[in-house]
């Protein structure tokens, strides 16, 4: 018999509840009885585990928590993203995703919660957004596996239960895509208005990045996009169009803006957004040439972002984070494009393949070869297109277990993901090591079962099945069970268990492995300090020294790096100056605006501790305040009094 994935719409068991039935025009209105359950379930149990003990985490990423105590005290540090509210610097992303937290802050107060619980309800709407998009086309099944897929992904619970941009941008994006599948079901130019809409305002959580997406969406209309060439060309445009005015309005609005009237541009050499957009957020992270970054250019040997090449996202850093099921979902998308190769150009699986599969692949290249600043959670994009791929994959291919083709690819991809997960579990030998047994154990099984036994009654095709999810999923789920289940906090956080890589931990320390971040110096301090990868701890006697007369100054104090600075502000509730942005190294303020800012009486403390990697501005700052202030030692912190000379 000929292998073949032809039909076009999704199977159902129980009758539409209204309107006509399901047809290749027509997605079933509903399924079988369980699927709702189940999906409530998925959704209940995800909740669950993004919720789970979110307040030990502390204030998570510093950075952008004491933006977010900013934009919760002042509209102006909401709009534009400042890192304290008296509007001296910006982070060095758009705002947006810190705004759900910001929003949430101002009714019920800045904590650890009001900060992470925006993040894991993103992730929750991801699951059940990614279960729609797959369900309208392949089913309830199909969409249920690809939910579970993204929501046992560990280094996508590490993510939605984390403050950094990575939550919104993955929603939006999912989102976006879900839009695509219902432009294509009636080539309707309000999706593909919506989808773009999405992606434009992605741009506003993570900018460049946003744009990974954009070659599979237009790729997939242009190719199945049910009008004529030449309307289907002019819809694109029309959707491109909705993406530039959804991401723009906020870039005209900071352009239009003098400087003297909003925070300087953080990550930027210049104060421009430009610099920032295309610059250290844009194409400097694929060449490496990032001003004002702490290192970059891995090039092809190790550099201090590691070494590039597509083996990166299977290393000892990257591996544990989202790889579990990329083999399976790259071998799904071939064996989707393959079997469709002669069906109808609207074909929806093989809609489905250049969809999901085009995300995939564009930012697992771009991820891959990327030679600017570089970290293993950004793979959580990946994880929901390999979702998406496992779940029709895997559904397409079971119901057609009967013919040779199906059933020995569905075999492949159970032996494949079951030989790397033990792989990547044995990076952590010493952790659960009889999880290791049972992946390999289950795995041969299924797929030996799944290879040669295709004739099956449902109660064995069900036992068979079950044991297919247990070998393919139990590797990631445990790894997301030991994430939900340790704190995380810092800039470089990383999911699975603290052996397993770095940023795992109250601290997100641990050793960097091989092919991971390389730290030079300026990533912490003495005492209390902090540095540019983690945030400063005041002692209370600190703390209560900076907010004595706090009301008097713009900013109690002024430190080098924002995350230095951060811990102070979470710590005082007052503004704090992050000299030199993030990095430490932006030119911002110079010495003679410093200067000025301290004649005006504006600051009243310069903490000299900590990092950043320290630029000519930031030292000759540091050099003049020792030389003409005197200071004193609080909580094993040097505090310089700018308001009396030496």
């Amino acid at each position: 018999m000929t292998a073949t994935l032809a039909p076009e719409a999704p199977a159902n068991t129980a009758p539409p509840a209204r309107g006509p039935a399901a047809g290749p025009g027509r997605p079933a209105r509903r399924g079988p009885r369980w699927a709702r359950p189940a999906l409530l379930a998925l959704l209940v149990a995800t909740a669950g585990a993004y919720l789970w003990g979110l307040g030990a985490s502390g204030w998570a990423n510093s950075y952008y928590s004491a933006a977010v105590q900013a934009g919760a005290h002042s509209w102006k540090a909401f709009f534009f993203g400042s890192t304290d509210a008296s509007n001296f610097i910006s982070i060095d992303k758009a705002p947006a995703f810190l705004w759900p937290m910001e929003l949430l802050a101002r009714v019920v107060g800045v904590n650890s919660w009001s900060i992470l619980v925006p993040e894991a309800l993103e992730g929750v709407a991801a699951v059940g957004i990614l279960y729609g998009a797959v369900r309208r086309w392949f089913g309830p099944a199909a969409g249920l596996l690809a939910g579970a897929v993204l929501a046992v992904t560990p280094v996508a619970a590490l993510m939605f239960r984390f403050n950094n941009p990575d939550a919104l941008l993955v929603l939006l994006l999912t989102a976006s895509a879900y839009a695509m599948v219902r432009a294509l079901e009636g080539g309707r130019t309000r999706w593909l208005v919506l989808a773009g809409s999405l992606v434009g305002f992605g741009f506003l959580a993570k900018m460049l990045q946003s744009l990974l997406i954009v070659p599979a969406l237009g790729l997939v209309y242009l190719v199945a996009g049910p009008p004529k060439l030449g309307r289907r060309l002019l819809q694109l445009a029309v959707g491109g169009a909705a993406m530039v005015a959804a991401a723009g309005w906020w870039v005209l609005a900071v352009q239009l803006t003098p400087a003297s009237s909003r925070p300087y541009i953080g990550g930027s050499q210049n104060n421009s957004l430009w610099n920032l957009i295309f610059g250290y957020n844009g194409f400097g992270r694929l060449n490496g040439n990032e001003a004002g970054s702490v290192g970059g250019g891995g090039g092809t040997g190790a550099g201090r972002w590691g070494a590039t090449g597509l083996a990166r996202l299977f290393n000892s850093s990257f591996g544990g984070q989202a790889s579990w099921l990329l083999p399976a979902a790259l071998l799904a998308m071939a064996a989707l494009l393959a079997f469709t190769w002669r069906a109808p150009r609207t074909s929806r699986t093989r809609s489905a393949a250049l969809l999901f599969g085009g995300w995939l692949v564009v930012t697992a290249v771009a991820i891959s070869l990327g030679k600017g600043i570089i970290h293993p959670y950004y793979t959580v994009a990946l994880a929901p297109p390999i979702g998406a791929l496992v779940g029709i994959g895997a559904v397409m291919l079971w119901r057609r277990r009967r013919l040779v083709a199906p059933r020995v690819v569905l075999a492949t991809a159970i032996v494949v993901t079951t030989g790397w997960s033990v792989v990547l579990l044995e990076r952590t030998p010493a952790w659960h090591p009889g999880l290791r047994t049972v992946v390999l154990l289950t795995g041969v099984v299924s797929a030996a079962a799944v290879a040669g036994w295709p004739q099956r009654r449902r109660n064995a095709a069900m036992a068979v099945a079950s044991l297919a999810l247990v070998a393919t999923l139990a590797g990631p789920a445990a790894y997301t069970w030991a994430t939900v289940t340790t704190p995380h906090s810092g800039a470089i956080p990383s999911a699975g268990p603290a052996a397993a890589g770095f940023g795992a931990g109250p601290g997100g320390g641990g050793a960097a492995p091989a092919g991971g971040f390389r730290g030079g110096g300026g990533f912490g301090g003495p005492g209390g300090a902090g540095g540019i990868l983690s945030a400063s701890t005041p002692s209370a006697a600190l703390t209560a020294t900076l907010q004595q007369e706090s009301g008097r100054f713009r900013w109690v104090a002024a430190a080098v790096s924002a995350n230095q600075a951060a811990g102070y502000q979470l710590a005082s509730g007052d503004a704090v100056m992050a000299i030199g942005g993030f990095n430490g190294t932006d030119p911002a303020p110079t010495l003679a605006q410093f200067q000025g800012y301290v004649a005006a009486g504006q600051i009243h403390y310069f903490i000299a501790a900590g990092g950043g990697n320290g630029t000519t501005t930031s030292s000759a700052i540091t050099a003049w305040v020792e030389s003409t202030f005197p200071s004193q030692t609080v909580g094993g912190v040097a505090l310089y009094d700018l308001t009396s000379r030496g």
